[in-house]
């Protein structure tokens, strides 16, 4: 029996480990394959492995996220950018997020401050806390109509925003979110 338990174990084995993390075209993803979807993450998804978010070698500069993404046969579709995906990518200059998105994690853009400008498609509902923070190469923000929830500081210390568009959509804007916006 013990041994029948341990050929079990090992068998699914991989399969867990898969279901953590795979890179595909440069980027990382998470998969849910109950729901057939996958969530862009961060090089390290260990969120306990601190600082996880401190990957200096992750040195990416354009970030073409696909609509969906085929991974050990079997096609995902993208729908999230997760917690602090792109944290911390100072090079990121250019992002290009498909209409298969419908969230924008926490943090998942603070710090890149060499984003200039970013399109966030009519398909975002939830737009993290601390999602844009830091991006102080930002000057313009088009918030679609999608979008009815703005997080704690998600546009904080952008101090390069001179404009932005908030549309009749958005119910709630919580606190801080443009602090620090000169």
């Amino acid at each position: 029996m013990k041994h029948k338990l341990l050929l079990l174990v090992m068998a699914l084995l991989p399969m867990i480990a898969s279901a953590y993390e795979a890179k595909i075209d440069g980027l990382y993803y998470n998969f849910d394959y109950d729901a057939m979807t996958a969530t862009v993450t961060y090089k390290s998804y260990d969120f306990n492995d601190f600082p996880y978010y401190y990957n200096k070698d992750w040195n990416i500069t354009i970030a073409n996220i696909p609509a969906s993404v085929v991974y050990n046969g079997v096609t995902y579709n993208v729908t999230s950018i997760g917690k602090s995906a792109f944290y911390g990518c100072s090079g990121l200059t250019s992002v290009t997020i498909p209409n298969s998105v419908t969230v924008i994690g926490g943090s998942a853009f603070q710090g890149c401050s060499g984003l200039t400008s970013i399109e966030i498609p009519n398909s975002v509902t939830d737009i993290g806390e601390g999602a844009f923070s830091g991006c102080s190469g930002l000057t313009s923000i088009n918030i679609p109509n999608s979008v009815t929830d703005i997080g704690n500081g998600a546009f904080s210390d952008c101090s390069g925003l001179t404009s932005i568009n908030i549309p009749n959509s958005v119910t709630d804007i919580a606190w801080g979110t443009f602090e620090g916006c000169i």
